[in-house]
């Protein structure tokens, strides 16, 4: 499979992760296929599948393939499924993908769910303020930044208080003893 990949910059400190992706009912991507619309798609490893709002629905025209019941911060409720084909920023593409539908704000129409994101490799940095995310599929490689930092040999800055702590402080000695 040939690797495809995209990063998203933003405009400074990003609370939530937020791009474009293009929906369409589902085909096979081998033939002729229908117009694929744009949509804001919002990124949530705390989710387990996709989710579409009834705008996308509508202006998809995407017939329910079903029921399932969804688990949310609100509880239990059970809701209508769609198949859809979704494609993500430079053409990172997913055919047949279950999504449920939902609500969950006014910035997006899609939810990215662990179902694409567990297909892939997807890392988020704030180097200088400014949040990045990227996504490659297929995974090829783990990304380790605890193994990166020991093989770089960097020293870890603490971010709160203000000094460096150290965790190896020694005990002091018993009276008549010494210190290990």
């Amino acid at each position: 499979m040939t690797s495809r990949s995209f990063t998203t910059t933003g405009n400074g400190l990003l609370e939530v992760l937020i791009n474009t992706c293009r929906v369409s009912e589902a085909f096979d991507p081998s033939g002729a296929h229908p117009e694929m619309l744009e949509f804001n798609a919002l990124w949530d490893t705390g989710a387990t599948g996709c989710v579409i709002t009834q705008s996308v629905v509508d202006a998809c025209g995407l017939v329910s393939t079903g029921r399932a019941i969804v688990k949310g911060v609100h509880g239990e409720s059970e809701v209508d499924t769609f198949l859809v084909n979704i494609y993500l920023p430079n053409d990172v593409g997913f055919s047949q993908v279950l999504a449920t539908i939902g609500d969950f704000g006014k910035d997006a129409d899609v939810l990215i769910g662990m179902n694409i994101i567990s297909k892939g490799d997807f890392a988020v940095t704030n180097l200088d303020g400014i949040t990045k995310f990227s996504f490659r599929l297929p995974s090829e490689v783990h990304i380790d930044f605890e193994e990166e930092t020991r093989r770089t040999n960097l020293v870890p800055q603490f971010q709160h208080g203000g000094s460096k702590r150290s965790t190896n402080r020694q005990k002091p000695a018993k009276k008549g003893g010494r210190t290990k």
